[in-house]
């Protein structure tokens, strides 16, 4: 039985953290305060060029920014390029060294840098209204739709994802005796042969992929028990909020316009990554269809982008990031983490932005 992608891009995530914490003290002793990165020169009329560094392939995960590039929604902005960087990466160690100037990636990768390394980093927006981590289980075998569904079972969970999965425990009065915790890596044919009752992963990826070769799945969603920490985060240095402030606000202008065209007909999207970005990467199309539309309906999309546009990171939202980071033994606050004024002046400069679901 072939898995697909089954070491993609949740395994990124979950190493994350882990390469951070290996290379960041080494990259924020290295480099200066007057890193000016790769931006081109800014001409009276442009920003000049922009990198982009993504946290994994150019798959379908990224659709919002390949017809933001299509559209020339970056052009319209003032850019004279905007370079999307494959992954893999966190993007931490490029932003802080000035490789690239924007890194989409997770809270816990910037929370756990900035707790740890005292990263000058925050996140000015996220793509992910919900993280996508989840404990995938057989409905024929483990069968794991609670929390407590977990005790007595036997759970897969990754080395560099030891810490967020006791934080789920953590979350729901769960003692790590009360279950058996087995190792493993990231392919989730442990779970289909029986060796483990639930695995670590990803909603928008091993579950698809068991999904597709046949087996009834059962989701739980960290996110929805006790976990909702944002995911796909727009991270920046504090350096640039200081220094190119406007430059930041085209960009994130830009994006919600690309998102908005790839909401609004996601198969459109998913060819258009088919043929221009990951043409070469021998990607399923049926797969990415379904990946982004489970993405647009319970990721991206939710009550509080209806109500103050997308990308827009709630109060109560940042809190809870913020209570799941220190779950997992990262303590952060919410000012060191978060600057959404960029995107509040967005919306009041560009109220039409709102209307991303018109």
């Amino acid at each position: 039985m072939t898995f697909r992608n089954s070491t993609g891009r949740a395994a990124l995530r979950r190493t994350a953290a882990a390469a951070t914490a290996v290379g960041l003290t080494l990259v924020l002793g290295a480099c200066g305060s007057d890193d000016s990165g790769t931006t081109g020169a800014s001409g009276d009329d442009g920003f000049g060029e922009l990198s982009v560094q993504f946290s994994w392939i150019k798959n379908a995960e990224f659709l919002g920014e390949y017809m933001a590039d299509t559209n020339g929604y970056y052009t319209d902005a003032g850019f004279d390029k905007v370079n999307l960087v494959a992954g893999p990466s966190s993007g931490v160690a490029e932003l802080v060294q000035g490789s690239v100037q924007v890194a989409l990636n997770d809270a816990v990768s910037v929370g756990t840098a900035v707790a740890n390394e005292d990263a000058p980093l925050k996140i000015i927006g996220t793509t992910y209204q919900k993280n996508p981590f989840t404990i995938l289980s057989l409905a024929d075998g483990g069968n794991i739709a609670t929390p407590q569904d977990m005790i007595g079972k036997k759970i897969g969970v990754q080395d560099s994802n030891t810490s967020v999965f006791e934080a789920l425990l953590s979350a729901n009065g769960i003692a790590p005796d009360e279950l058996t915790i087995v190792p493993v890596q990231y392919d989730p044919s442990v779970l289909v042969n029986g060796e483990v009752d639930g695995f670590v992963a990803y909603l928008t990826n091993e579950s698809i992929i068991v999904a597709n070769e046949g087996h009834e799945v059962t989701n739980l969603p960290f996110a929805d028990n006790g976990l909702p920490f944002v995911a796909e985060t727009f991270s920046v240095t504090d350096q640039t909020i200081a220094e190119d402030r406007d430059m930041l606000k085209a960009f994130l202008e830009a994006e919600i316009r690309g998102w908005t065209d790839a909401l609004a007909d996601p198969e459109a999207a998913v060819d258009n990554c088919l043929e221009n970005y990951g043409a070469d990467l021998g990607l399923d199309r049926a797969t990415e269809i379904q990946s982004a539309k489970i993405a647009d309906d319970e990721l991206i999309t939710s009550d509080e982008t209806r109500e103050n546009g997308l990308f827009t990171i709630s109060a109560k939202l940042q809190n809870e990031t913020v209570k799941s980071l220190a779950d997992a033994g990262i303590d952060v606050t919410v000012d060191q983490l978060f600057d959404l004024s960029l995107l509040a002046e967005v919306y009041e400069e560009n109220p039409d932005l709102m209307d991303y679901a018109a």
